[in-house]
């Protein structure tokens, strides 16, 4: 039977119309092997069995190829997926988890954890505050433009307006490339696997 596809004598919820809360997402993506379990299945069709599951979360828990994984590596992964995290993901109707079978799908409530969380480190700044410092050099820019200041009135005002549009589209590409590099499912390695 594939996990996909409903059951008539079953009993699992319904996925068609599971609605994630804000909390809910947060809970269920704050664990770093449901993480890499989302971001694995919304790269498959169909059905996954747990064994593969559990050796590819493995391989980026330890940096490392599937084939590389020991198999104290895959079990203490496989342990944990099957007595707990995939569970807690088919309670909340995230993906179907057939327990007899050990297989486990996507469901469309997964299509709500396509969340966007800003990850700011260090002395980096959030991309809503460089935004907001742009548009203010870019407003005095054109001010000074529009004031014929000094040296702006060596080149024309509209070299002026395509640099100021410019920059905003080069900004804007650079934030959606970095913003899809980020979401689960998006590459081969899951966001942060690297870090591990």
């Amino acid at each position: 039977m594939s996990l996909a596809e409903p059951s008539g004598d079953s009993e699992a919820p319904q996925t068609d119309d599971v609605t994630l809360s804000t909390d809910e997402a947060f809970e269920l993506l704050s664990n770093r092997r449901r993480r890499y379990t989302i971001h694995y299945l919304k790269g498959e069709e169909g059905d996954t069995e747990l064994g593969t599951l559990s050796r590819q979360v493995a391989a980026w828990e330890n940096s490392t190829t599937p084939v590389e994984v020991t198999a104290a590596q895959r079990k203490r992964v496989y342990t944990s997926l099957q007595q707990f995290h995939l569970p807690k993901l088919d309670e909340k109707g995230v993906v179907a988890y057939d327990e007899r079978g050990s297989e486990v799908a996507l469901t469309p409530a997964a299509e709500d954890l396509d969340v966007y969380l800003e990850v700011v480190e260090g002395r980096d700044i959030p991309w809503s505050e460089y935004y907001l410092g742009l548009a203010a050099v870019q407003t005095a820019l054109l001010a000074a433009v529009g004031v014929n200041a000094w040296p702006f009135v060596l080149l024309p005002d509209i070299a002026w307006g395509v640099f100021a549009v410019t920059t905003f589209a080069v900004s804007a590409a650079i934030h959606t490339y970095y913003n899809r590099s980020m979401m689960l499912g998006a590459d081969d390695a899951p966001p942060s696997a690297d870090e591990t």
